[in-house]
């Protein structure tokens, strides 16, 4: 039997999708602010199919991107955690850490804390040499989490096969970390 792995930081607890997660779920991903850097929002179904791909593949590994709520409050607050990409995309075979929360939650240094939690899970319980983490250019904000996170803008660019040519959001930038340079930064 596979054990779930479920991290727990100072705040939050990264777990296994739950039915409770889907409406709040479908609020994050209709709203444009939080779409912003996606090609569009997402509707009920699309989202429902998000979540249910999230909880599959944390059922089948015991890892994956999970469902992010406040300790405090149980509160369901988005996303964050581990997924292997595409592989047709230039740093593949990879593994990349992800997030994406409700804007209400902005500003509290929550993704940076929970995908350090990822990344701790990624070198520590399951010996990945490197992690990636790819943005729109223009993604400051999730650009600033990955330089928190200790990583390193690779300075390359490539453009995205699931965004339609034709949009300003094709071209993607990438950042990485390795192993080692996770273990300089916790020390």
């Amino acid at each position: 039997m596979i054990q779930i792995i479920e991290p727990t930081t100072e705040r939050l607890q990264l777990r296994q999708w739950t039915g409770s997660d889907r409406d709040p779920f479908a609020v994050m991903s209709a709203d444009p602010q939080v779409m912003e850097f996606f090609p569009g929002t997402l509707n009920k179904s699309e989202s429902d199919a998000i979540a249910e791909t999230c909880e599959n593949l944390i059922a089948e590994r015991g890892w994956g991107v999970w469902a992010v709520e406040l300790l405090q409050t149980g509160e369901f607050i988005g996303f964050v955690g581990l997924h292997i990409p595409r592989a047709d995309l230039p740093p593949s075979p990879c593994v990349e850490v992800l997030w994406r929360l409700a804007p209400s939650h902005w500003g509290y240094g929550y993704a940076t804390e929970a995908a350090t939690a990822a990344l701790k899970v990624a070198f520590e319980q399951l010996n990945l040499k490197e992690v990636v983490s790819f943005a729109v250019p223009a993604n400051l904000r999730s650009r600033r989490v990955m330089a928190r996170l200790g990583m390193a803008d690779t300075g390359e660019t490539f453009e995205h096969p699931d965004v339609p040519e034709s949009s300003h959001l094709r071209e993607h930038c990438w950042y990485i970390i390795s192993r080692e340079m996770w273990a300089h930064n916790v020390v």
